[in-house]
């Protein structure tokens, strides 16, 4: 039942639209104060608080930082103690050695009972420092029960959260968010949320039980990319990216609160619940968005695009054009080159690759093994490129105008290379037979 009410809730749930916009929203009229942020007494007996997600004095566009107008400011806690960190882990990454060859992984096993989103965080690598505020981890999720009188909140970065089976319902200070499988979220650094599974909707689903993966940006907060030549319109459309409208607990119990700093976990338990905002103001926020409606740009001519065409956001790095992370995304779309190979071709990249599938199938992995809930990690200058199956294709297909219509895979793209946790270097869905798909790329030259 518990899962059928959360889905009553995300079925009625109304947003802001808008990506870095400053947007502002009360849940109870007059909750917002006019011409000041901080007076002397805030309305309604509420407390004003600002939460910066960056420095105060970093230039205008890039500046985030929100308002809020709370029941009890977040002040009002008790001492948090460690708490064992489970399957969770940040950088720097020193478990194993950096591997240079190329990584898949099967999906996560299914979770123990009452597994919630928190409990059910894995870390497969990363890289940078999370006291420096560089670098990024790969994590994964599975979960069959929700958060109970449970809030997270992440100091050390924010998180993207990335569905892949299961419908979520977010709970954060700012308001409700949905986000189901083709959708992704993202919380900003320091913003405390709550988890709950949504029951299913069809007998399709499975019941109970969610599953995906997570990049948590230890950098500069995700933004939309620079469009450059391709002008004023495009890939990711500000527009399309949903932000919460204003909703508050007003919850008079224990509510247990888990805090991620510097790569361990806090907890200490409050006497209230503090997603108590009935209002606020500014640009830090939290988002949901459809990856379907991703305006992909390609060729009508000749060749494959480098995937850097396919971004959705990026955080960038003190050098231009280098991100710490880019999340891409291979969505729906025509493929139309002539005389081109239209799969991505074989490559060997400075940036690291880590790949996940949602849904469907990847045009350069037809050959098996890549499957939804699984992923790939390529490190810097690992050589990859499509499987046998799919070069055999490709070569031989009559180059007619193609639709991807089914398939939706992404990819966590990073300057630096990934370094494992010892629990994916030796995970037993680690598939240890990973090269052999190219193995059958026989010698052509010579034959026509």
């Amino acid at each position: 039942m518990h899962g059928d009410d959360a889905r009553k809730r995300a079925e009625g749930l109304t947003y802001l639209a808008g990506f870095g916009n400053e947007h502002s929203s009360e849940a109870v009229p007059g909750a917002l104060p006019l011409g000041r942020n901080s007076p002397q007494r805030a309305p309604l007996g509420l407390y004003a608080e600002q939460l910066s997600g960056t420095a105060f004095t970093e230039p205008r566009a890039r500046n985030r930082r929100s308002w809020l107008y709370r029941i009890r400011p977040s002040a009002a806690h008790p001492a948090f103690t460690r708490i064992d960190s489970g399957t969770i882990r940040t950088a720097p990454f020193t478990e194993t050695a950096p591997d240079p060859n190329r990584l898949r992984w099967d999906p996560l096993p299914e979770p123990a009972p009452g597994t919630d989103f928190v409990a059910g965080l894995w870390t497969l690598g990363g890289n940078g420092d999370v006291t420096q505020r560089t670098g990024m981890a790969v994590h994964l999720y599975h979960a069959n029960a929700s958060m109970t009188d449970r809030v997270f909140g992440n100091a050390d970065g924010e998180l993207l959260i990335v569905p892949e089976r299961g419908a979520l319902l977010l709970h954060t200070e700012f308001g409700l968010l949905c986000a189901r499988p083709g959708e992704v979220a993202l919380v900003p650094r320091g913003v405390r949320f709550r988890v709950e599974l949504l029951a299913p909707d069809s007998a399709a689903e499975t019941s109970g039980a969610a599953r995906g993966y997570v990049c948590e940006n230890y950098g500069r907060p995700f933004e939309l990319p620079e469009l450059g030549p391709i002008g004023a319109n495009g890939l990711a459309n500000a527009r399309d990216f949903r932000a919460p409208v204003a909703a508050f607990e007003d919850v008079e119990r224990p509510v247990r609160v888990i805090n991620k700093f510097c790569g361990t976990l806090w907890q200490a338990d409050y006497d209230h619940s503090p997603l108590d905002v009935v209002a606020w103001h500014g640009n830090h926020l939290p988002y949901v968005y459809d990856l379907h409606t991703f305006n992909v740009m390609g060729t009508i001519s000749f060749d494959h695009p480098d995937p850097s065409i396919f971004t959705v956001l990026t955080s960038p790095s003190d050098t231009p054009g280098l991100a710490g992370v880019d999340f891409v995304v291979f969505a729906p779309r025509w493929l139309v080159g002539e005389d081109t190979f239209r799969p991505p071709y074989f490559h060997r990249n400075v940036m690291t690759e880590y790949m996940g599938l949602i849904e469907g199938a990847y045009d350069a992995k037809t050959g098996g093994g890549f499957v939804p809930g699984g992923g790939s990690l390529h490190n810097m200058m690992s050589a990859h490129g499509p499987d046998q199956e799919s070069f055999r294709r490709a070569s031989s297909a009559e180059l007619r105008p193609q639709k991807i219509e089914q398939d939706l895979a992404f990819m966590f793209e990073t300057r630096w290379p990934m370094t494992l946790t010892a629990q994916a270097a030796g995970a037993d869905h680690l598939q240890r037979g990973y090269d052999d798909v190219w193995q059958g790329l026989e010698r052509l030259f010579g034959t026509g």
